[in-house]
């Protein structure tokens, strides 16, 4: 997940910016050395709007699902995660300290809509973008100043960024992919098939039936789980597991063994806390159009629409 070019003309624009702004620079510079690959920032946006979605105890999967007040409250959760995650320190007059810098943090759902504060007028800002439908995410640095906001007349004297001034800001990451929320973006008729099923274990098998070959995560297995063992009700003995092997379909986990049989079955390679479904058939020695892989002394690769259904091979041993 690297900085996205949007533009040649707007790259020379943030070149411009960061080199006549030396502590921008400094704390663009600092960023990139801790998550050169977005990854880490992605996984907190991520985590947070699970956070917020409360999976496990509302079954609630849709952005538009939380209440005002809720929405309200998601730039203070991005801001504490992200400081959690990054241990950035407190600042002296806004949110955090990077590399000694003073920088505010401000969250915003639709993008543009970052509403920034009087005081934060001259200072740094670090402007967050998150949107759960179009699975993607920005992130960049601004120097605030009074000429580049919008007027208002709100009672907290908060203003946004005007449109023709967002070329001011010096991305670190544009348009990045968000991790997805499977249950968001499934079909609404697998969707409403998983949460058909009166159990919490039928839910589970239900969505690894219907949502294979894609990444779903801890939080979407909480959701649809709704229990308290709800990892448990993935694995072997009984789990998710054990229960579809017997329908050709292999549940691999974050395990680096589990992660290479993805891989060579050129699937979506399960990240921290996530798990792939696929259903695989027998194919001969000597195949070669399609991946495949050894598993239990007989070669499988991931089955067509047409393919005879057939008990899966175990899973080799857990090594991380």
């Amino acid at each position: 997940m690297l900085p996205l070019d949007y533009s040649a003309a707007a790259n020379v624009a943030a070149a411009s910016i960061a080199a006549a702004d030396p502590e921008l620079m400094t704390v663009r510079e600092h960023l990139m050395r801790l998550d050169p690959s977005g990854s880490r920032f992605a996984s907190v946006l991520r985590d947070t709007i699970d956070q917020l979605l409360n999976g496990e105890v509302t079954g609630r999967y849709d952005w538009k699902t939380l209440f005002k007040t809720e929405k309200t409250h998601a730039g203070t959760v991005v801001e504490i995660n992200l400081q959690r995650e990054f241990k950035f320190d407190d600042g002296v007059d806004m949110d955090y300290q990077i590399a000694g810098i003073d920088v505010d943090c401000k969250y915003s759902q639709q993008f543009g809509g970052w509403m920034i504060p009087p005081e934060a007028r001259g200072h740094l800002c670090l402007l967050v973008w998150a949107d759960d439908y179009k699975s993607q995410w920005s992130a960049g640095l601004m120097r605030i100043e009074a000429a580049w906001l919008n007027g208002g007349n709100n009672r907290d004297m908060k203003l946004t960024v005007k449109a023709e001034h967002r070329n001011r800001i010096v991305w670190l990451w544009r348009d990045a992919e968000l991790p997805e929320n499977v249950l968001l973006h499934m079909d609404p008729a697998d969707r409403a098939a998983v949460f058909q099923q009166s159990s919490g274990q039928g839910r589970l098998n239900e969505l690894f039936r219907r949502a294979q070959k894609r990444r779903i995560g801890r939080n979407v297995v909480r959701t649809v789980a709704q229990q308290k063992d709800y990892m448990k009700r993935v694995r072997g003995n009984g789990g998710s597991r054990s229960a579809l092997r017997g329908e050709g379909i292999l549940i691999m986990g974050d395990y680096d063994s589990h992660r290479k049989i993805a891989a060579e079955l050129e699937l979506p390679v399960p990240g921290e806390g996530e798990f792939v479904s696929v259903r695989v058939t027998e194919v001969s020695a000597n195949q070669t159009t399609r991946p495949s892989v050894v598993l239990d002394g007989r070669r499988w690769a991931c089955a067509l629409a047409d393919d005879t259904h057939q008990t899966a091979p175990a899973l080799p041993a857990h090594t991380k």
